[in-house]
C-alpha cells in the first residue's frame, strides 16, 4: 500500500491539515481517508506546553467502549507530539461519528500493545512498515469515556 512507502507516508503527512479540517466542519463525520475506510477519530488533547487545545485525526481500533490510538507517526524518528500531551494530561475529548465524547487516556502496557497493534494492521497494513521503519516503543493508548 502507498501509506506503507516514504513518499505515502509523507503524502499523509502533508494531507493531515486538509483532513483534519474537513473533520471539523462535518463534525467527524467525513475525512480523507473515508474512500479506503480507515476509522478515523478527532482527537482534542492539551498541549503539554502551551496549555491550548491540539486536535489531530487518527486512525482508531476499538473494543467496546474502548478505543485505541497508536503513536506511530508513520514510522518516524520521534514520537508524535500529541502522545507527550496525553502522558501529561491524559483527559481529553474525542469527535467521533458526529460525537463529542470526553476520554481518559491510559497506556497500554508492554504485554498487551502486540496484540492491539496487529488490530491496526488489520484494518491499515501500512502499520507493520511504521513499526519496522523506527527503533522507538509506539506508544499505544486506551481512550475510555470519562
Amino acid at each position: 500500500p502507498i501509506a506503507a512507502s516514504k513518499p505515502g507516508s509523507w503524502l499523509i503527512r502533508t494531507l493531515t491539515p486538509a483532513d483534519r479540517a474537513i473533520l471539523r466542519r462535518t463534525n467527524g463525520k467525513r475525512t480523507l481517508l473515508g474512500p479506503i475506510g480507515a476509522p478515523v477519530i478527532l482527537l482534542t488533547t492539551t498541549g503539554r506546553t502551551s496549555g491550548q487545545p491540539r486536535t489531530q485525526p487518527l486512525l482508531y481500533v476499538h473494543d467496546g467502549e474502548t478505543l485505541y490510538v497508536v503513536g506511530s507517526n508513520f514510522g518516524q524518528a520521534h514520537h508524535p507530539a500529541w502522545t507527550g500531551n496525553l502522558l501529561a494530561n491524559p483527559e481529553a475529548t474525542v469527535v467521533i461519528a458526529g460525537e463529542t465524547i470526553p476520554v481518559t487516556a491510559t497506556p497500554v502496557p508492554d504485554n498487551a500493545k502486540d496484540a492491539v497493534y496487529e488490530r491496526f494492521i488489520e484494518v491499515t497494513p501500512a502499520y507493520g512498515a511504521y513499526r519496522e521503519r523506527t527503533t522507538r516503543d509506539l506508544r499505544i493508548f486506551a481512550l475510555t469515556r470519562s
